[in-house]
C-alpha cells in the first residue's frame, strides 16, 4: 500500500483499486497538467498539478465514505471515480476547455471513452468494476456521484484549500475535515447535517473570494484568453484536431505552439510573459446585455470589427466576455430544524455575495501595449459601451491601479 506525502493533507494512503490505477498512463499524464493553467504567470508558486489534486480528492472521498459508512464495491467505485475524475482534462486544465467542447462536444468530465478504452479500463475490469459506471459517477450521476461532482463535492473541498496553499492567499481556507465529517444523505441528496449553516457558508465564501483574487484575476484572464486564441489558430493552421489536443499535456501544447508559424508569436509572448494589456475593463451595468451574452462567433466577429476600426491586425484584439455571475454553492442543502433547506434560503450572506459577484464582473478587451488607445476607443464604439466606462486616457492611467492587495502582477 503506497503512502504519499502531500503538501495539503500530509500522508495519503492509497490502497485497493486506486493503488492499481495510480501508475496507469492516463493518471500519470496528470502530473503534466497544471491545476491552475496560466495562473502561474500571476502567482509563481502555483505550479501544482491535476495529479496532486486528484490524490487529494481521492483522500477526501475515502474519508467521506468512512464517515458515511459506505463499504464494499460501491465504495471502491467511488474511490476510483475520485482518483480518475480529472483524466479528461485538456492541457492547462480549464483554459482551453471551451474550445475543446465546441469542437468535440466533450467536457473534461465526459470520460466514458477514456475509461473504457485504456489501461484504466483494464484495471477497473480486473477489479470487477464497470468503467461506464465509474464514468457516470465522475459526471455526478447516481446517489454517490454527488460526492465527486455536486454542490458539496470533495473535488471543490480539495481545490479551494490546495489552490490557496499554492498561491499563498488565505481566502480558500476552509474546514474541510468538518465538511467531510458532516456530510449525510437525506432523501437521496447529499446534504450537511444539522447545525452546519456556517460550515456551508464557509465553502460559499471561500469560493466567492478565490474567484476574483485567483481564478479570474485580470492577468490570469488575459493569459487564458491568449492561450485559447492561439490554440484555435493552431487547429486552423495544422492537421491536429481538438481530439488530439485533448489528450496532450501542457508541454505538448506549448511545443506545438512554438513550432507553428501561425502561433509562434503567442508562444514567444507566453515564454517572455509579454502579455496583452487591457484596453477596456468594463463593469456589468455598462455593458449591453447583447454583449454580455456573446458566444464564440459573436466575440470573434467583434474582434475583427474592432481591429478594423483601430487599424490593427485581427489577431491583436481579444474580446473576453466573462460568464454571467453565478453561485452554484448557494444551492447546496443543509438540515435545519430537521428539514432539508437550501443554503440560499437560510444564509443572509448569499444575496450579498451575489451582488458582490455582479459588481466584480468585467468585460475585457485586450491588445498589445502600443495599441491600447486605438483599440479601447474602437471597442467602446463597436460594443456600444457606456463611454464613461473606458475613456481611453483613463484606462492606461487607472486600470492598472486595481491590482489585488497581494501585489499580483
Amino acid at each position: 500500500m503506497p503512502t504519499i506525502k502531500d503538501s495539503v493533507h500530509d500522508h495519503i494512503a492509497v490502497e485497493g483499486v486506486a493503488a492499481k490505477l495510480l501508475d496507469t498512463p492516463p493518471v500519470q499524464r496528470l502530473r503534466r497538467i497544471s491545476q491552475l493553467g496560466t495562473v502561474k504567470l500571476v502567482y509563481p508558486s502555483a505550479n501544482h498539478t491535476r495529479f496532486e489534486h486528484s490524490l487529494g480528492v481521492y483522500h477526501l472521498a475515502d474519508r467521506a465514505l468512512d464517515s458515511l459508512g459506505i463499504e464494499g464495491v460501491e465504495a471502491e467505485r467511488v474511490r476510483a471515480a475520485a482518483l480518475l475524475h480529472d483524466v479528461g482534462h485538456a492541457p492547462f486544465s480549464h483554459n482551453v476547455e471551451g474550445l475543446i467542447h465546441r469542437e468535440t462536444g466533450l467536457y473534461h468530465d465526459d470520460v466514458t471513452g477514456l475509461l473504457v478504452d485504456s489501461a484504466v479500463g483494464e484495471v477497473l475490469r480486473e477489479e470487477g468494476l464497470d468503467p461506464e459506471r465509474v464514468a457516470g459517477l465522475i459526471a455526478g450521476e447516481d446517489r454517490y456521484g454527488q460526492l465527486v461532482s455536486g454542490e458539496l463535492d470533495v473535488d471543490r473541498m480539495d481545490y479551494l484549500v490546495r489552490d490557496a496553499h499554492h498561491t499563498g492567499v488565505p481566502y480558500g481556507t476552509i474546514d474541510h475535515e468538518r465538511l467531510v465529517r458532516e456530510l449525510t444523505f437525506a432523501d437521496g441528496d447529499l446534504v450537511l447535517a444539522e447545525g452546519n449553516v456556517q460550515t456551508a457558508e464557509s465553502l460559499l465564501l471561500a469560493r466567492a473570494l478565490m474567484n476574483p483574487t485567483v481564478y479570474t484575476q485580470h492577468t490570469a484572464r488575459i493569459s487564458k484568453a491568449m492561450l485559447r486564441r492561439a490554440t484555435e489558430r493552431l487547429l486552423d493552421a495544422t492537421e491536429w484536431t481538438a481530439h488530439d489536443v485533448r489528450r496532450w499535456d501542457d508541454y505538448d501544447l506549448l511545443s506545438a505552439l512554438r513550432r507553428t508559424d501561425a502561433t509562434s508569436e503567442f508562444a514567444r509572448r507566453y515564454d517572455e510573459r509579454a502579455l496583452f494589456k487591457r484596453a477596456v475593463w468594463a463593469e456589468y451595468g455598462d455593458v449591453p446585455a447583447r454583449v454580455r451574452g456573446f458566444g464564440f462567433e459573436k466575440a470573434d466577429a467583434a474582434e475583427r470589427a474592432i481591429a478594423e476600426r483601430a487599424e490593427v491586425r485581427p489577431r491583436d484584439v481579444i474580446v473576453d466576455v466573462e460568464r454571467e455571475p453565478r453561485m452554484r454553492e448557494s444551492t447546496s442543502e443543509v438540515i435545519v430544524n430537521d428539514e432539508v433547506r437550501r443554503l440560499e434560503d437560510e444564509s443572509p450572506l448569499v444575496s450579498a455575495l451575489r451582488e458582490a459577484q455582479r459588481r466584480r464582473w468585467r468585460l475585457g478587451v485586450y491588445c498589445p501595449d502600443d495599441a491600447i488607445d486605438r483599440v479601447g476607443a474602437a471597442a467602446v464604439e463597436e460594443l456600444e459601451l457606456d463611454a464613461e466606462t473606458a475613456p481611453v486616457s483613463e484606462v492606461k492611467e487607472n486600470v492598472h491601479a486595481t491590482l489585488d492587495e497581494f501585489g499580483a502582477e
